[in-house]
């Protein structure tokens, strides 16, 4: 009885550990292009998409929704991965925000995590329109010239998400007021494409030394 229960284990295993990591195939896979070609932010010189991994927000007027996004995201995404040089979180801000209530989110949440790399871009409400509308997602703005929903941008301007999401299908965007969404789906996909990027840089560093 032993021996057969070790020969189990020895061929079941394998397979039950061969079908874990088959099912989490979104692990290792590259995260799916789902738009390219995002104009870059010709309205500001502060930050650029260009060579940088984005995740790209629209504040509105409305600083602190219902749900507290800015934090949600703080805690669940940027204090993961705030070590890579290369992962930038942009919010846009339209230009009648108040910058005090903002400058005071923003220093709160500093006492937190370092912001060095979180950017809020000041610029007119066309612009802002014109760079939401180039996204092609099936969201919209709000009266307020906001969103909850925030956007992945690789370092080649391409949007990145999910084409077979089980509950969206195409995934554009995630709901930054939803803890669930950011932590199960958003930071999964952030570490897919943090990782992608890696694993090209040690190739080419490796195709170099050849």
């Amino acid at each position: 009885m032993k021996k057969f229960l070790v020969l189990g284990v020895l061929f079941i295993l394998p397979i039950v550990a061969y079908l874990f990591f088959a099912s989490g195939i979104h692990n290792f896979a590259k995260l799916p292009i789902i738009e390219k070609e995002i104009p870059e932010l010709d309205f500001t010189e502060e930050v650029k998409f260009k060579d940088k991994i984005t995740v790209l927000g629209f504040l509105g007027t409305t600083i602190e929704r219902d749900g507290g996004d800015l934090f949600n995201l703080n805690q669940k995404i940027f204090k993961t991965f705030r070590e890579f040089d290369d992962f930038q979180f942009v919010y846009l801000v339209p230009e009648t925000i108040d910058e005090a209530e903002l400058k005071s989110v923003v220093d709160e949440m500093s006492l937190l995590v370092d912001m060095s790399n979180w950017f809020f871009i000041r610029t007119t409400q066309q612009d802002i329109d014109d760079t939401f509308q180039s996204l092609k997602s099936p969201y919209s703005l709000l009266n307020d010239g906001g969103s909850p929903y925030i956007f992945i941008i690789d370092k080649s301007r391409s949007l990145r998400g999910r084409d077979d999401d089980e509950d969206y299908g195409v995934l554009y965007g995630y709901d930054s007021s939803d803890i669930a969404e950011l932590a199960n789906k958003m930071k999964d996909d952030v570490k897919i494409i943090l990782a992608e990027y890696r694993l090209a840089l040690k190739k080419n560093n490796s195709d170099r030394k050849i």
